[in-house]
Parts: C-alpha cells; sequence; structure tokens
C-alpha cells in the first residue's frame, strides 16, 4: 500500500477569537484529522507539522505558513494537502492556477474535507473553477466596500491607519503630537527655508545631530533614574528620500492625503499651512530647475566649445560630483573638474588649478584632449608650457580606481577594526551592501562610493584618502559612533601603466578580496541556530523562527561550527577557493578546529 503523507492547512482572515483555547484553525485542523484517519485504509498518515496562517488574507499567496508548506512539497515531505474549504487554500482564480502547477510539477495534490469533487475530470475542475469564482467576487466586493470606507473617513479628516509620521503618535482615529519630534520636524522645515536643498539640510541635520528612530530595529527596556522602566530606542540619521517625504507631507499642516486630494485633518498641525505651503514651492521649483539644467547640459554638449571651457572657466557638468572639490595635489592644488569637446564627443578631467591659471596668463597654453587618457604629473611636466606644470588626469579612471580602493578598503576593514562593536549580523549585512554596489550599473556604484570621500592628496605614487564617517554610517545604515575614525584615513599606491595609446591608473598591491556574501550570510545563521539549539530550545520552533525545512536547518549547523580564524578568513575573503556553502552542505565537518584547518587547507 502507498503511504500518502498528508499536511492540514488552515487559515483565518482575521485575528479575532485567535486568543481562545479552541479558535476556528482548532476547529479546521480537528475537521481536517478526523477526515485523515478516514482514509487510513488507503494508506493517508497526518504528519506533525501544523501549517497556519492566522490573521492572513487569502487574496495572497504571500503566506508564511503556505510558503513554508509550499516548500515542504517541492522537497517531498509532503504527498497531499488537505484543507477545511477550498478558500482557506486560496479565494483568488488565477492564485489557484499557480498553486495547481506548482502540485503537479511536485506529484502531490490537495483535498477539500467539506467540497468533494473530483479534479481529474472536465466537470470537476469546472465546479472547482465556478467555486472559486464566487470566492473571488466575494474578495472584490469586500474590498470595494473597505476602500469606500477609507474614502469616507478620510474626508472626515480621520486617519486611517498606516506608517505613522515622525512628529506624531496614534490616537484612536486621530494623531497626537510627540513634542521632542516635532521640533526635529520644525528644525527641518526652518533648515530648507534656509537653505533650499534637500542635500544641504541632510548634511546640516547630520551636523546638529537631528535623528530618528530606526526602522525595523529592535528596541530593549532600560532601568531609568526615577526606578521604572523605558525604552530605549535605537537612532539613525536621515535619508534624502526620507527628507523629501517629510518635506512634502500634508499631514504636518494638518491635512489628511488621499490619493491626488487633501482634506481637512482632525488632528493638530507641527507646522504652519503658510510655510507648508512655500516650502511645497521650493520643492516643485527646485525640480523645475533640475530639470532645466539637464536639457540645458544635453544643448551644451551637442554644441561643445572646442578649448572645453566656457568664458567662466567653470567646470564640465557631466559625470561624477561626488568628489568635485575634495582632491589635491602635493602642492595643495585643489584639482578642478573640466571637459573638453573634440568631434562631439566629450572627455571629462581633474587638472591642477595652477594650470588653468597658467592658461589664462599665457594665451600659447591650450588644454586640448589628444586621447581619453591623456595624463600630465609633478614627474611629467607640461612641454607645451614651460610655466606651468601639474595633474592632468582621466576623471572616468581616476574615479574608478578612488572608488575600487575604498571598496577594498572597506572590505578588509569590516572584517577588521572598522567596527568598535563587530557584531556578526552587521558584518554579514555591510558584506552584503557592498557586494550589491559592486555588482550595480558601475556609473551609480562608483557614485554611490565616491560619497563618502571627504578629502583626497594625490602625491606621485600615493593617493590619500579621508573618508567621511557620517557618509560611511549612512551608506551602512549604522551610527557613525560605531565606526573607528583610524581606519577611515589610508594611503593607496598607484602607478602608471600604457598600452599603446592607452594610460591606466593601477591600484600597486591591492587585491581585490573575494567575499563570498552567501557564505558570510550562512555563517551568521548557522551562529544563531547553533546557540538556539544549546538554549535547549526545540528544532521545530527553531525552523519556525528561521523559516527553514528540518533538513535546511541541519545543513547549516556546520556553518556554525567553523574555527574562529577560518571564519575571519571567510570574512576577509581569504578563505579557500573551494570553501563555499554548498561545500559545507555536502561534506561532513570535523568538529576538532585542529582538524578543520588540516581538511579546508586541503581545498
Amino acid at each position: 500500500m502507498r503511504r500518502v503523507r498528508c499536511a492540514i492547512y488552515t487559515r483565518k482572515s482575521s485575528e479575532e477569537g485567535l486568543e481562545q483555547g479552541f479558535n476556528s484553525l482548532d476547529a479546521q485542523r480537528e475537521a481536517c484529522a478526523s477526515y485523515i484517519a478516514s482514509q487510513k485504509h488507503e494508506g493517508w498518515e497526518l504528519i506533525k507539522k501544523h501549517y497556519d496562517d492566522g490573521g492572513v488574507s487569502g487574496g495572497t499567496l504571500e503566506r508564511p505558513a503556505l510558503r513554508q508548506l509550499l516548500r515542504d512539497v517541492e522537497e517531498g515531505e509532503v504527498d497531499q494537502i488537505v484543507v477545511y474549504k477550498i478558500d482557506r487554500l486560496t479565494r483568488s482564480l488565477a492564485d489557484f492556477a499557480k498553486l495547481v502547477e506548482r502540485l503537479d510539477g511536485a506529484g502531490a495534490s490537495f483535498v477539500s474535507v467539506t467540497q468533494s469533487f473530483n479534479t481529474s475530470t472536465s466537470m470537476g475542475r469546472l465546479t472547482l473553477n465556478v467555486l472559486l469564482s464566487f470566492a473571488q467576487f466575494e474578495r472584490e466586493v469586500t474590498a470595494e466596500r473597505i476602500r469606500d470606507k477609507i474614502a469616507a473617513s478620510k474626508k472626515k479628516g480621520l486617519w486611517m491607519g498606516g506608517t505613522v509620521p515622525l512628529g506624531y503618535r496614534p490616537d484612536g482615529r486621530s494623531l497626537r503630537i510627540v513634542p521632542a519630534q516635532a521640533e526635529t520636524i520644525r528644525s527641518l522645515f526652518d533648515l530648507y527655508l534656509e537653505h533650499g536643498s534637500i542635500n544641504a539640510v541632510q548634511t546640516k541635520a547630520d551636523e546638529l545631530g537631528l535623528t530618528r528612530p530606526a526602522a525595523n530595529r529592535k528596541t530593549e527596556t532600560t532601568q531609568l533614574q526615577n526606578g521604572k522602566e523605558g525604552v530605549l530606542e535605537e537612532k539613525t540619521g536621515f535619508a534624502r528620500s526620507h527628507l523629501h517625504y517629510i518635506l512634502s507631507n500634508p499631514v504636518y499642516a494638518g491635512l489628511i492625503r488621499h490619493g491626488d486630494k487633501t482634506h481637512e485633518g482632525q488632528h493638530e498641525a507641527i507646522i504652519e499651512r503658510d510655510t507648508w505651503t512655500k516650502v511645497q514651492d521650493m520643492l516643485q521649483g527646485e525640480a523645475r530647475k533640475k530639470r532645466g539644467r539637464s536639457r540645458k547640459q544635453k544643448r551644451s554638449g551637442a554644441a561643445g566649445e572646442q578649448l572645453g571651457f566656457n568664458g567662466k572657466g567653470s567646470s564640465a557638468t557631466t559625470g561624477s560630483g561626488a568628489i568635485m572639490g575634495k582632491l589635491f595635489d602635493e602642492t595643495g592644488d585643489r584639482l578642478t573638474p573640466h571637459h573638453v569637446n573634440k568631434k562631439g564627443r566629450i572627455y571629462r578631467y581633474y587638472v591642477s588649478n595652477r594650470l588653468l591659471a597658467g592658461r589664462s596668463r599665457n594665451a600659447e597654453f591650450n588644454l586640448v584632449a589628444g586621447n581619453n587618457s591623456e595624463l600630465e604629473s609633478p614627474t611629467q611636466p607640461n612641454t607645451r608650457h614651460p610655466v606651468c606644470s601639474g595633474w592632468r588626469l582621466s576623471a572616468p579612471k581616476l574615479e574608478e580606481t578612488i572608488a575600487r580602493a575604498i571598496k577594498d578598503h572597506l572590505r578588509k576593514g569590516i572584517a577588521g577594526s572598522l567596527l568598535t562593536t563587530p557584531q556578526a549580523e552587521l558584518i554579514a549585512h555591510m558584506h552584503q551592501l557592498l557586494e550589491m554596489v559592486s555588482t550595480g550599473q558601475s556609473s551609480k556604484a562608483s557614485n554611490l562610493i565616491l560619497q563618502m570621500v571627504r578629502r583626497g592628496d594625490l602625491a606621485p605614487g600615493t593617493i590619500s584618502l579621508a573618508l567621511d564617517g557620517v557618509a560611511v554610517a549612512r551608506f551602512f545604515d549604522c551610527r557613525a559612533v560605531h565606526l573607528n575614525p583610524d581606519v577611515l584615513t589610508f594611503d593607496v599606491s598607484f602607478q602608471i601603466r600604457k598600452r599603446g595609446v592607452e594610460t591606466k591608473l593601477v591600484v600597486g598591491g591591492e587585491q581585490s578580496t573575494a567575499v563570498d556574501p552567501t557564505l558570510v550570510h550562512n555563517i551568521a545563521l548557522g551562529h544563531r541556530i547553533c546557540q538556539s539549539i544549546t538554549a535547549g530550545t526545540p528544532l521545530e520552533e527553531i525552523c519556525e523562527k528561521e523559516g527553514l525545512s528540518r533538513r535546511r536547518l541541519l545543513q547549516l549547523v556546520d556553518h556554525g561550527l567553523l574555527a574562529p580564524d577560518l571564519v575571519r578568513k571567510v570574512l576577509e575573503g581569504h578563505q579557500p577557493v573551494g570553501l563555499t556553502s554548498e561545500w559545507l552542505q555536502r561534506h561532513a565537518l570535523p568538529l576538532d578546529w585542529q582538524e578543520q584547518r588540516r581538511v579546508i587547507g586541503l581545498l
């Protein structure tokens, strides 16, 4: 007799009543368990694992228990899904088609206890589709009623939930001002009125220490001086997108937004209506100015000035401006960005400012691009004018070299002494961010990294870089006080290598480390699993918490048993090429650290 492993799936749309000793989920499970017992002569067996989604809508497949159930089906742990009614599984006809396809692919099927039909026949499938069509119709009518209710409530000025804006806290169907946070909001609006730029507001807010509660960060209770317990919140700075959201949010002017309309709210305003309106006009003006400047750049690039300089000697408007004004040569002279236009093609350079001054004093000095990588350095004086000598470096190549050097330095620093208080999860998160930037679009990725530069000094064979701690912390979504300031300043040696007419800046002695983000992530996960097992937590509870199958959990245990020096090598990217997460899953790892070093050293 063929053994049929059955899993019961239960769902309830709302959380109402789930706190009772015997709730709707229990009733569904009891009915399904009885049905499975009645089919024992067919080889049906109930597995012990529970798949319950309480307070989750059936209009989506993004449900924790359902996702875990489908994973177990695809891994061959479940042969039959048993539900009380079909609408417990899904209320969407399209989602049902997806589920049937996945179940057929895994060789599994499903049964409804209260609705008997045979899906192997055309009439049975028609009956099932009709039932699901009515279930979907009911869900859509309910959604329309909810949308109409929300629109009517917002028209009356009621707060209908969602993300609570900084400066307020929920108060029934209204909002109540949080005085300390409200002062931060007023300061941000005042800064924008003063400077007229979100970038400037972000810089000034960091300087003034303005913060907001960090999103998705755990809080812990702490003992206050009066003996009572309070909540200690972790703070973080303001991102540019968050500042724009605050400055354009009508809630702060006492309004409630619904779609493209606003209604008078029943809550107290933090910002005067006239002030908020003025800020909106400035935001729209700033956007129009940026769009206009972009069109002007295109027209200027198409026309092209033969020498690459306008009448005022201004810098090029193309390319990255992240390190503009931050680079200096060995004499302390600033490297100014400029561009030339040759046959309709723009070439960008960083040029020592004294070269431009020499050009203005002597008309014979001309800066014309011969090729995209032409370079003049203090060791190679300008032969066109004996008085003027200095740097002229290809901007894209210099920016790429500096960005690559910063990424390599941060990779090593993360595993070393960059963090004052290293944490495995934070280290893995930082490595993932760097890896995402490294694999992203080159120009945008380099610009993100170059924004960290506070100052760069060039000398023959060396680039000295000082990073901005606030910018580095913002990139990694951590606090600047957690970074070691000594690691933010470093030197990079480089060489100038020519290949035909092409000149390259090559970072000397620096090799890109091969950090494996998947391996780093799984090691951090393996440490958490080992800690939970040591604390006596049952395996089923760990699986549910981490969203893993029992088989997957056992595969990851070895990741948490690696010797500390091997973990450090993985974080630095110096592990053997053969040491991967896949290798650890397929091979038994010795518990003895010395034996681990011997085995892994052979890879």
